[in-house]
């Protein structure tokens, strides 16, 4: 079906210049903040995890260039607070970040651990507000079999201290930062949230989250930030060579769907990443896609990706196929 509404607008998301997989240098990142800010995007997500605060370092030191009456939307997490490490455990890719500062993340969601992390964020962000503030990385994925214990320390103590520095206007609204839809369904059920970033579980090559969470986020005005659109790089770069999904190598049984959507996007000329990051801006309850970029040339890449025309026959190829639910919103404009 088609959307039937304007596509929701980018976003920048920080992971990358906090040298996700990769380093990358200081000037790079700030000309990858410059070139977004140059091409109209004004919502920025980091988090103190992302390069144990470079990431947060290096867009506060943009911004405070590019948007001294600080305008821009600004999203960050808290749930980790940063921990000193020796210094000869920098070298090589440290929980995917290559990164030269001399810490390291650990998870922490209660009051004293949210209340620390927000206030260093803060200094790093070169703010005295932030927009929206998210829990990052709740979840059985990311926890396991300590996820009931970690949502509990979150309930009882780093959610009630969201809530009171929303209260007290030093955050503009709260919610979580996630990459699984179950911990969505189980929040949303239980506390107020404003906004859920879910990373990587609404895309083209997942869309189970039509089943019930963005119809109840939509009904229950939460809004929806899709990051990861295209699920941690296999759908821009395809599956050869060490094409990641999920954060990881990607298995068979994906790696197989990547190259059937791949297929049917070549036979209609049309890049994949253009289809994938167009198709997530199709949904009605999405906000915002916040894809990652680390330098300027991938800024422009993603703006011009994001306005190329796309045959309306391909996206019936890939329901025919079955690789896009027939119940999905389609980029495709209504007849005039």
């Amino acid at each position: 079906m088609t959307s039937g509404q304007p596509p929701a607008p980018l976003g920048f998301g920080g992971a990358a210049i906090g040298n996700l997989y990769r380093p990358i240098g200081d000037d790079a990142a700030r000309g990858a903040v410059a070139a977004a800010w140059d091409g109209g995007i004004r919502r920025f997500d980091t988090a103190p995890h992302y390069g144990f605060g470079l990431s947060e370092r290096r867009l506060g030191a943009a911004l405070a260039d590019l948007d001294p009456g600080g305008t821009a939307h600004i999203s960050t997490k808290v749930g980790r607070v940063l921990q000193p490490v020796a210094p000869d455990a920098l070298s090589g890719e440290r929980q995917g970040f290559v990164s030269p500062e001399p810490v390291e993340s650990a998870f922490d969601y209660s009051r004293d651990g949210v209340l620390r992390s927000f206030g260093e964020s803060l200094h790093r962000l070169r703010r005295d507000r932030i927009d929206l503030l998210l829990a990052h990385d709740l979840g059985a994925m990311t926890h396991g079999a300590d996820h009931p214990a970690m949502l509990a320390t979150f309930l009882d103590g780093g959610y009630r201290a969201m809530r009171d520095l929303r209260d007290a206007g030093s955050i503009g609204a709260i919610g979580i930062g996630v990459n699984e839809i179950a911990v969505c369904e189980e929040l949303i059920d239980r506390v107020e949230l404003d906004a859920i970033l879910l990373a990587g579980r609404y895309t083209l090559l997942e869309q189970a989250a039509l089943d019930s969470l963005l119809p109840r986020c939509r009904s229950l005005g939460v809004e929806i930030i899709i990051g990861g659109p295209y699920n941690s790089g296999i759908l821009a770069t395809g599956t050869g060579g060490d094409a990641r999904y999920n954060y990881e190598l990607a298995p068979p049984d994906v790696v197989r769907r990547v190259d059937a959507i791949a297929e049917l996007c070549d036979a209609h000329a049309v890049p994949m990443a253009a289809a994938a990051l167009q198709f997530v801006q199709a949904h009605p309850a999405v906000a915002a896609v916040i894809p990652g970029m680390a330098t300027a040339h991938e800024v422009a890449d993603t703006l011009r990706l994001a306005r190329l025309p796309l045959p309306p026959a391909l996206w019936h190829d890939l329901i025919d196929a079955g690789l896009v639910r027939a119940d999905a919103p389609l980029p495709i404009s209504e007849p005039a």
